[in-house]
């Protein structure tokens, strides 16, 4: 018994390992419909919480612009009005960046983009997946006043922005039920 047990330990793992190890950007057909993931390694990542690093096109140093007395909400503007937090649109960058700090490196990569017209193409760090079925809305935690780095992680001290807190169901309950926030499952899930 204990050595089919171990046995099937060893084929799970090893298709697990083989599953991690394929090209998560290939294509399924468009013919084909299914509902799970595309890869078994997209559901093997999935399952344990494996995401990878944001690579953002430009080191965005929250730490300088916290340390000059900038807010979260002076960037991600529609955090208060609605359920997304919002990745700053380059015209944001340009209210300030177009007086200050014109001669720094990155400034001037932003201005490029800018003077192009382009979006800079920040990745997303936080976020549910699709599958998660989780219905995530910042405004009213902002007005419950929580705090950015209860779930953000404390950006004075990153200077790019890192997942450096998990979101798992645990921590949202845990969290809800220290503040005596809602608790049932259609709070958060559809």
């Amino acid at each position: 018994m204990i050595r089919a047990v171990s046995r099937a330990s060893v084929v799970v793992c090893t298709l697990l390992a083989a599953a991690c190890g394929t090209n998560p950007t290939q294509q399924v057909s468009p013919a084909v419909y299914s509902p799970a993931h595309r890869t078994a390694a997209d559901a093997a990542r999935e399952f344990f919480n494996i995401r990878s690093k944001a690579e953002q096109p430009i080191p965005f140093p929250h730490k300088t612009h916290i340390a000059k007395k900038a807010v979260c909400t002076d960037c991600h503007e529609s955090v208060e009005k609605g359920p997304i937090a919002g990745i700053p649109s380059v015209k944001t960058c340009m209210i300030c960046h177009s007086q200050i700090a014109t001669d720094k490196p990155l400034i001037k990569e932003v201005t490029a983009y800018a003077d192009k017209g382009v979006e800079i193409p920040w990745q997303r760090v936080y976020g549910f997946t699709h599958e998660s079925h989780v219905r995530f809305n910042h405004a009213p935690h902002i007005r419950a006043k929580v705090d950015c780095a209860a779930c953000h992680g404390d950006l004075a001290q990153q200077t790019v922005a890192e997942r450096s807190v998990d979101h798992t169901m645990g921590f949202c309950v845990n969290c809800h039920t220290a503040k005596k926030a809602p608790n049932d499952c259609l709070t958060c899930h559809y």
